[in-house]
């Protein structure tokens, strides 16, 4: 037996035997795995809209909120505030305010420090619902590939033993199941890492035009103002500003 030959006669074994232990396995494995990864996606899904809701805060009232304050000098009571509520960006604004005696600079670093510790926790197991959207399909699919195999096998059989095609009708079926279970999980896990993405985008837009709120009115009074300080023309121009400021209010917040 020439090499040629024996190349081809290992080949053949090596297809042989990925045939055999595709119809082995089946297609119920992946089934079984696209319902556990559809149960997984649905707790992150709801941790992450309860993370959301419980953090949803009434943007344009916390900034005229922090306006009045910083307006009357009052850093502390801006500060507790801040503190007082559940907020992602009046976390953001406290930290900054926390800094407010060592002047614009500082608070600036101190507000971009919380903003990434505060996009870590809002993007917190997101990665899996965006891996599981662009890769559910692929399984579904392999699903598919080997219910395909068994449906060619059992028309073999058939072919040969002059049996009935209802096996043959089984195995397309299962493939197509896994398809749809595949794609079935994958779309609620695409929409819902776009829609939290979009939150994330909608909160660190809303920290951004609190912090500069705040940096005007630090950078207009300068970090040793008197804490009864009066209303001048920066923090009258801040007001203004807050007011035609368009806030996007995150879904379900307080009015």
């Amino acid at each position: 037996m020439n090499t040629e030959t024996m190349n081809a006669a290992s080949g053949v074994n090596i297809v042989e035997r990925s045939k055999n232990i595709l119809l082995e396995v089946g297609a119920s494995p992946i089934l079984y795995l696209m319902l556990a990864l559809s149960v997984m996606s649905v707790a992150v899904m709801l941790e992450r809209a309860w993370f959301f809701l419980r953090s949803s805060e009434d943007v344009a009232r916390l900034g005229r909120l922090l306006e009045v304050k910083l307006g009357s000098g009052d850093i502390g009571g801006a500060r507790r505030a801040m503190q007082a509520s559940r907020s992602v960006e009046a976390a953001i604004v406290a930290a900054g305010l926390a800094q407010s005696q060592r002047g614009p600079d500082a608070v600036s670093h101190a507000m971009q420090g919380a903003t990434a510790l505060a996009r870590m926790r809002l993007e917190r197991r997101l990665s899996f619902l965006g891996t599981l959207g662009n890769n559910a399909p692929f399984v579904g699919l392999l699903g598919t590939v080997i219910g395909i195999v068994q449906a060619f096998h059992e028309l073999e059989r058939a072919g040969m033993n002059g049996a009935s095609n209802s096996g043959i009708m089984g195995a397309i079926a299962e493939a197509l199941v896994a398809t749809a279970i595949g794609l079935a999980v994958a779309i609620p896990a695409v929409a819902a890492f776009n829609y939290f993405q979009r939150r994330i985008r909608t909160t660190l837009g809303n920290a951004e035009a609190l912090e500069h709120i705040l940096l005007s009115h630090l950078e207009g009074n300068g970090p040793s103002a008197p804490v009864e300080a009066p209303v001048d023309s920066a923090s009258k121009a801040v007001r203004l500003s807050l007011a035609a400021m368009p806030f996007e209010t995150a879904p379900g917040a307080d009015r």
